[in-house]
């Protein structure tokens, strides 16, 4: 069975930071996209970063968090990580990660529905 199980969630003053983790079990990351997506209450689920698994690992972000946000991936242990820099109020969301097998394609999209793989989610909460 695949799980995918983010941790490193809590709550930071604006500017603080996180790092957020995807540790991946049931299936090995080797050739596939990793994604993080948050949601905010009563917003639609966005995405705020990507990575493929192409020689390059090149990498996709929103303009909102551009500069601040940065993924990272480890396959050899299976995870992904989100390190989140100079946090804003408006970054409070669930954050999500999600998966899925593009070996071939070397940009990855930020489209929720290109990713079949996802985990619950853990809270960030920006408040001073």
């Amino acid at each position: 069975q695949s799980h995918l199980v983010e941790s490193g969630g809590g709550t930071v003053q604006p500017g603080g930071s996180l790092r957020l983790a995807c540790a991946v079990s049931g299936f090995s990351l080797d050739g596939y996209w990793i994604g993080w997506f948050r949601q905010a209450p009563g917003k639609e689920r966005e995405g705020v970063s990507c990575i493929s698994d192409s020689s390059s690992s090149s990498t996709n972000y929103p303009d909102s968090v551009k500069g601040r946000f940065t993924i990272s991936r480890d396959n050899a242990k299976n995870t992904a990580f989100l390190q989140m820099n100079s946090l804003k109020p408006e970054d409070t969301a669930v954050y999500y990660c999600a998966a899925d097998w593009r070996p071939h394609l070397e940009l990855c999209t930020l489209d929720t529905g290109w990713y079949g793989f996802w985990g619950q989610g853990t809270q960030v909460t920006v408040s001073s």
